[in-house]
């Protein structure tokens, strides 16, 4: 895939999605893993849940407080309908948990809007709502994420 700054949408052509993906990328569409073995376009021309490369996070990775939301996040938005509530339950708890946890009035205005985000079915918009605290959380928990 194209690397850019914090993976700007993907192009669009008439209604469809066009992903360009390079050998060894990783997926997620509707909650099915795909790795790519050589360079490709992939067109997506019906309303998927997927998640590509640096959007994606594996359960190692997640070791903050928002990085643990965004897993639970992440893993509501592509999993299949019937897992959603259960991934959802875990995202709304890691939430109240961080809101109650901090001080910082506007680190809990963000997580309220990423789980009304989720709640509404925008999965993708409450990402984008936490991942914008992983500076936060690596600031004032003197963690290095590489």
């Amino acid at each position: 895939m194209t690397r850019q700054k914090e993976s700007p949408p993907p192009e669009r052509r008439h209604g469809r999605l066009v992903l360009d993906v390079r050998p060894g990328e990783r997926m997620v569409v509707n909650g099915a893993a795909l790795q790519f073995t050589s360079r490709t376009s992939v067109v997506l021309s019906t309303r998927a849940r997927f998640l590509f490369g640096k959007q994606l996070m594996s359960p190692d990775q997640a070791v903050t407080p928002s990085r643990r939301i965004y897993f639970a996040i992440q893993s509501a938005y592509v999993a299949e309908s019937h897992e959603r509530p259960a991934f959802l339950s875990i995202a709304r708890e890691l939430t109240n948990e961080y809101i109650a946890a901090t001080t910082s009035a506007k680190v809990q205005a963000s997580l309220e809007h990423a789980i009304a985000e989720l709640e509404a079915d925008r999965g993708w918009e409450a990402l984008q709502s936490v991942r914008l605290l992983f500076a936060h959380d690596d600031a004032m928990l003197g963690v290095k994420v590489g």
